[in-house]
């Protein structure tokens, strides 16, 4: 197949240009990313992305080409993914099913060996604004590299058929570590190193000569590497932010109920202020372990924000305010100063809040606060060549937690020991059945 046909194929033009064109003119993205002369800042011209199907083939060529995205078919894909077994089924998410795969020079020449997350979009349900969103995830992931965006591989297009192949991240979300994890809790270090580094994936897309704006900024989009690096993904209702004079972009109201900042749902006015409140949601969930909407909670306890707001500047009220599964294993200075990040994050007006990079030089340098952190109880054992099977003695670092009692020992010692050993994730999502239809020609 040459290469024209091939480019027309694999995105779904005509050449011509359609009424959606002119229905859409809102609608942007970015260009591969560059440098400004002068500046360290990637380049994005604006573009519409609900254009792209009107796009030249020689427009489109030079896309793909910067993108380095590899293109892949169904029945490649199939290969990966073992026809899409239910074995190798991961999750269920807003986009459609997500299925574990493995890639390597075998299926594609020259194609780095490794393991792959396969997203299937389910187009009879999604319809039109799913294929928008697949189409904005192909074109930023495509064109912004950074150590806290997950890497987009590749991407499907063929027939009634719409995939993204990610990088596999083997930690899956921090919605999952948070909220369904019910076997350990995550340290505090390790919170801290996810704030830091998912501050870092905003102020990236925020800091480009052209603004990118997340607008869909919560737990469930943080994805977690092997080391529990913080990987922003999901860029489905990432848009382009105001450029010249203009202070906003008016759009149509989209996002997560909790997260949303409020004068976006008020009036659609949507600025790189509306992530930096989201941002701050997620820091308090990473702060107190609780959900940003918990209909389960009674009163003002069901929304987050208002229950946590009267705490966030009061020192003396931090123990009521964090994550019990913590038990007292944090730097106090480091958790109070945090809370305080998330204030400021979380106020109405939106000029007050901080900028991105403002968020990162107040959160990095806590990573290094540690010497205040509580002595835990240790273990050790007693044994006797002639005494009974060894005993285990919990022992407190002080008086005050001896007195504490051998109980609240015994719960550091088991979070102590659920930390350092694999996490296993409580899947609270049905697995399919049997996987998409596949068939269509």
């Amino acid at each position: 197949m040459g290469l024209r046909k091939r480019l027309m194929r694999c995105f779904g033009f005509g050449g011509e240009e359609g009424p959606e064109k002119q229905q859409n003119q809102k609608e942007s993205a970015p260009r591969p990313a560059g440098k400004r002369p002068g500046s360290g800042k990637p380049t994005l011209r604006r573009l519409s992305t609900a254009n792209l199907r009107s796009l030249s083939l020689q427009d489109l060529s030079r896309k793909l080409e910067t993108t380095k995205l590899h293109a892949f078919t169904l029945d490649e894909l199939k290969s990966a993914t073992r026809n899409f077994s239910t074995t190798n089924f991961l999750g269920e998410g807003g986009f459609g099913p997500v299925y574990k795969g493995f890639v390597d020079g075998r299926l594609r020449p020259g194609l780095e060996p490794q393991h792959v997350a396969v997203k299937y979009l389910d187009l009879e349900s999604e319809g039109v604004q799913g294929h928008r969103e697949w189409l904005a995830e192909v074109v930023y992931l495509g064109m912004l590299s950074h150590p806290h965006l997950v890497k987009l591989v590749g991407f499907c297009n063929q027939d009634d058929h719409r995939m993204l192949v990610y990088e596999y991240m083997p930690r899956e979300s921090l919605e999952n570590h948070l909220f369904k994890n019910v076997l350990a809790s995550l340290p505090w270090s390790t919170r801290l190193k996810i704030a830091v580094g998912a501050a870092k994936g905003l102020a990236f897309l925020h800091e480009a000569e052209t603004p990118v704006i997340y607008r869909d900024f919560k737990a469930s989009n943080i994805l977690l590497d092997s080391d529990y690096t913080a990987k922003l993904s999901d860029f489905g209702l990432a848009k382009e932010g105001p450029s010249g004079d203009a202070t906003h972009v008016t759009t149509r109201v989209m996002g997560t109920h909790g997260y949303a900042a409020p004068e976006y749902i008020l009036t659609g006015h949507l600025t790189a202020k509306s992530d930096v409140y989201s941002f701050g949601v997620v820091l308090l969930e990473l702060l107190t372990g609780r959900r940003s909407v918990d209909k389960r909670r009674r009163g003002r306890e069901q929304n987050l924000v208002d229950w946590a707001r009267p705490y966030l500047r009061r020192a003396d009220k931090l123990h009521r305010f964090m994550d019990p599964s913590l038990e007292m294993q944090y730097s106090a200075r480091a958790a109070e100063a945090a809370a305080k990040v998330a204030h400021q994050c979380l106020q109405s007006v939106p000029k007050a809040r901080p900028c991105m990079r403002e968020v990162v030089d107040a959160l990095e340098p806590l990573l290094a606060l540690d010497d205040d952190v509580p002595m835990g109880p240790f273990v050790f054992t007693v044994g006797d060549a002639e005494a009974a099977p060894a005993q285990v003695v919990v022992a407190a670092a002080n008086d005050d937690e001896a007195e504490a009692g051998s109980r609240q020992g015994k719960r550091h010692v088991m979070s102590a020991v659920h930390a350092e050993s694999p996490l296993r994730y409580a899947n609270a999502v049905k697995r399919p059945e049997s996987p998409p239809t596949l068939s269509r020609a």
